[in-house]
């Protein structure tokens, strides 16, 4: 009877040893997945916010420039590509594309000096700028916070609990590399 209750002791003991440190792995897992929902999330209201700001800004362009349809409408595709993503690479692509169009936007009223004079306009761009200095910064965030996921995720004994709960790799919100791309701009006006 002696025996068989040490033995019980005994197996309930190394149970501990083992069990203990795996569920604060797990816990550890858990708190480090959630910091990386976290930021990004600040990265999505970011972009939701950008996304927002864009049509007053469009809208406000079109006053003064009316004959560039195309770049109005590459913005929209733009927006509703960044609008409709799911995943951060999806993200990145369309916040790429949007980036780009914004820029095509922005050389247009170089070509309207009182549209820079507008209270509305540079207000506008104030708050773009603001916008996408906010962007930067939650980007930045949610990459530390994939770094610090993924070294935990690969790392030993982490490796041993990533496998056996299935926590895998996030990916880092990457710019597209045609980000690394100077858009093209045409100054010529239709008809002018």
């Amino acid at each position: 009877m002696r025996k068989s209750l040490s033995a019980i002791i005994g197996i309930v003991v190394v149970l501990a040893i083992i069990l203990i440190p795996l569920f604060g792995s797990y816990n550890g897992f858990v708190n480090a997945e959630e910091e990386v929902e976290k930021t990004h999330a600040q990265i999505e209201n970011q972009l939701q916010r950008r996304a927002d700001l864009i049509p007053n800004l469009v809208e406000t362009v079109k006053g003064y420039a009316s004959h560039e349809d195309k770049v109005f409408s590459d913005i929209a595709e733009a927006r509703s590509k960044l609008i409709g993503a799911k995943t951060p690479e999806e993200q990145a692509n369309a916040d790429a594309e949007l980036t780009t169009a914004l820029s095509r936007l922005l050389a247009i009223s170089e070509n309207y000096p009182e549209l820079k004079a507008d209270k509305q306009f540079t207000q506008l761009m104030d708050e773009l700028a603001g916008t996408e200095n906010r962007i930067a910064v939650a980007r930045m965030d949610y990459n530390d916070q994939v770094t610090v996921y993924n070294k935990k995720v690969r790392q030993f004994p982490g490796r041993i609990t990533a496998s056996i709960f299935g926590f895998e790799k996030k990916e880092y919100f990457k710019a597209d590399e045609e980000a690394q791309n100077v858009p093209d701009v045409d100054f010529e006006r239709n008809g002018e």
